[in-house]
């Protein structure tokens, strides 16, 4: 009688066990795929950006600065930034974005 009442113990308890990891499981694979996942894409896309650079490419930075770039250099471009034509030095990761001329 009791190996009977310990095993269906056990195998209830197991189940539950089961249960209970599912919604963890369940709630961390809808995160991944609704904020890692997007934002790894995002990161990557960036990256790839950076890596593409050259000069002539008109840029936008973190800052909202935007200029020309006139050297590429391993980890920093130099840009050229108007009305006055003053050369600025940034680091790759400060670039936001490539943008272009839309009256063009």
């Amino acid at each position: 009688m009791l190996a009977m009442w310990l095993q269906s113990t056990a195998g209830g308890f197991a189940l539950g066990n089961l249960g209970g990891l599912a919604l963890p499981l369940l709630f961390f694979a809808v995160l991944y795929f609704l904020m890692i996942a997007p934002n790894q894409k995002k990161q990557k896309k960036w990256q790839e950006m950076l890596s593409q650079l050259k000069s002539g490419d008109r840029v936008t930075t973190n800052g909202g600065i935007k200029g020309t770039i006139l050297t590429v250099k391993d980890d920093t471009v130099v840009l050229r930034v108007q009305p006055d034509g003053v050369k600025l030095e940034f680091v790759k990761s400060s670039i936001a974005a490539v943008t272009t001329d839309e009256a063009a």
